[in-house]
């Protein structure tokens, strides 16, 4: 069996791994400074003291060689050469033919952009975090599935909603069906982030909190599949059928984008409906929090169909 040789690879990244050498100086790193350096930036043997490996593999790798080297060591020259996130992902596919390890995330901020984007959804959309914390949504989701504002922030994840809120899973006729598939998705990302504080939280939660979670997490069932359409009911409308679609954020890699499009006219018209219904509450209750002394106002008010109080 022949191996195909990664050569013109290993020249790329021998490249790179110069480029970056050269672009640092030993006071970025914490290094006195020496006289008569004859190349710029770093020496191999300084990388190489910094990452804690040794200065023959080092080089080797530097010059292209086909040695393996470890996710461990690769994680060590990434911290030696102060690469970004984009940098290390180009250094382990490079090196390793793959991405690196994902690395959990102290905190995951949600771009003014991205907000407004989440508003141009005609449909129910949020962001969320693999571990389904959901961190920003539009107000068609709360439209169809209630405010996600006066949920506590702990709360805020959609595996927490499906097993552990009574009125979230009242709206989902195929319950056991759904619950199991996106518990199945669950377990894959938890996979993916096994050192992440925040899934290791919500399953704790969720074992204590819902006799269904309890039962099926030890079936290690996986599964990267969604049942794209899904049935819901809603108060007022009855039942919609939405097909679920997620994608990766390219501008934040721990972000995913899930958007519900109804599958027919008939689905869409009672999304509209409950969006209409959904900004005259919320008309309403601005209404009710401005000052009503202004008669003015209240007259108003009641020109545009809100009885005041």
């Amino acid at each position: 069996m022949t191996t195909r040789s990664r050569v013109p690879q290993r020249t790329e990244l021998a490249a790179f791994l110069k480029s970056r050498r050269a672009g640092l100086s030993p006071a970025d790193v914490g290094l006195p400074a020496t006289p008569r350096r004859r190349t710029p930036g770093l020496r191999r043997e300084e990388v190489s003291h910094l990452a804690g490996i040794g200065i023959a593999w080092y080089t080797w790798l530097e010059q292209g060689r086909e040695i393996d080297v470890s996710t461990h060591f690769l994680e060590r020259i990434a911290q030696a050469l102060r690469l970004d996130s984009t940098e290390r992902a180009h250094l382990f596919t490079m090196a390793h033919n793959r991405p690196p390890p994902i690395a959990p995330s102290d905190a995951i901020e949600v771009s003014p952009t991205l907000r407004r984007m989440l508003e141009t959804v005609a449909g129910p959309a949020y962001l969320a975090t693999p571990s389904m914390h959901v961190l920003a949504w539009n107000t068609a989701l709360s439209a169809v599935f209630g405010d996600m504002s006066v949920i506590p922030v702990e709360d805020r994840n959609m595996l927490w909603l499906v097993f552990a809120s009574p009125s979230h899973r009242a709206t989902i006729p195929d319950w056991e069906t759904d619950a199991r598939a996106m518990l199945a998705r669950f377990r894959v990302e938890f996979g993916r982030h096994r050192d992440d504080p925040a899934f290791l939280t919500i399953i704790e939660r969720l074992q204590r909190a819902s006799h269904e979670f309890h039962r099926w997490w030890p079936e290690q069932n996986v599964s990267s599949r969604a049942n794209k359409t899904k049935r819901f009911e809603a108060p007022g409308v009855g039942q919609m059928e939405l097909e679920q679609s997620t994608f990766l954020v390219e501008e934040a890699v721990n972000l995913r984008l899930v958007t519900y499009t109804p599958v027919d006219e008939q689905s869409a018209g009672k999304v509209k409906q409950l969006q209409k219904e959904w900004k005259t509450r919320q008309r309403l209750r601005s209404s009710r929090s401005k000052p009503r002394s202004d008669s003015a106002e209240t007259i108003s008010a009641m020109q545009d169909g809100y009885r005041v109080p």
